[in-house]
């Protein structure tokens, strides 16, 4: 196998030297971890969002193998249940159908498809797909310029994408699985804020529509135990 290109064979060797240190130090360290998951699963949580290299969830959350279904695409976004069924709605209905108690859809910063939804559009026509794929944010873009004063100056590419977590929220909601686990109090869903630059994760309220610490969060769910 000889690639022609020295920048593409050295990232491949830093991939393939990387699956070398897992199988060598990572998986010895984890033998248990990994011989249980060998042919079961039960995660805890569906965490959707988006396909930006950027995202570590496992890493976010400080997670381990087998505790979290996760699912990404462009803009983390979930369409209404009926409208592009495939997918997104297939990896919805299956992590439900396994037990997760907890769906969470994580926007963050400085994302690319909501830059996108921004630039004029002409600027998506190289890229088709991606362009019909944002439809499904259309409304949160709507809601983000009538919130937006007109002092406030344009809608900003974090404000947009706050909007599009609770809009994907509520597209969610209509996915019959779901609203089944949630008139049954076997579920939660959550929307999350990331801000890459600074670590921080924000919850938002759907309901205020505010956004709320992660500080804040813990203390109220402790208050409840």
């Amino acid at each position: 196998m000889i690639l022609e290109n020295k920048n593409i064979t050295a990232s491949l060797i830093e991939l393939l030297e990387g699956v070398e240190r897992f199988q060598t130090e990572i998986y010895p360290e984890n033998k248990k971890l990994f011989n249980y998951l060998s042919d079961q699963q039960s995660p805890h949580t569906l965490f959707i969002t988006c396909s930006d290299s950027r995202i570590d969830p496992t890493m976010l959350m400080q997670a381990n193998p087998g505790e979290l279904f996760i699912m990404r695409n462009i803009g983390n976004i979930v369409p209404a249940y009926g409208e592009m069924n495939g997918a997104t709605a297939s990896a919805i209905e299956y992590a439900v159908s396994i037990g997760v108690s907890h769906i969470i859809i994580c926007g963050h910063s400085n994302c690319g498809a909501m830059s996108a939804m921004l630039a004029p559009p002409e600027k998506l026509d190289a890229i088709p797909m991606v362009k019909a794929w944002l439809r499904n944010a259309e409304a949160a873009k709507a809601v983000s310029s009538a919130l937006t004063a007109e002092d406030a100056g344009p809608i900003t590419v974090r404000s947009l994408s706050e909007q599009n977590v609770l809009l994907q929220l509520a597209h969610l909601r209509t996915h019959p699985s779901v609203a089944a686990a949630l008139a049954r109090k076997d579920l939660i869903v959550q929307g999350w804020f990331y801000d890459i630059g600074s670590g921080e994760v924000l919850i938002l309220d759907e309901n205020t529509r505010h956004t709320l610490h992660i500080q804040e969060a813990l203390k109220i769910l402790r208050s409840t135990l």
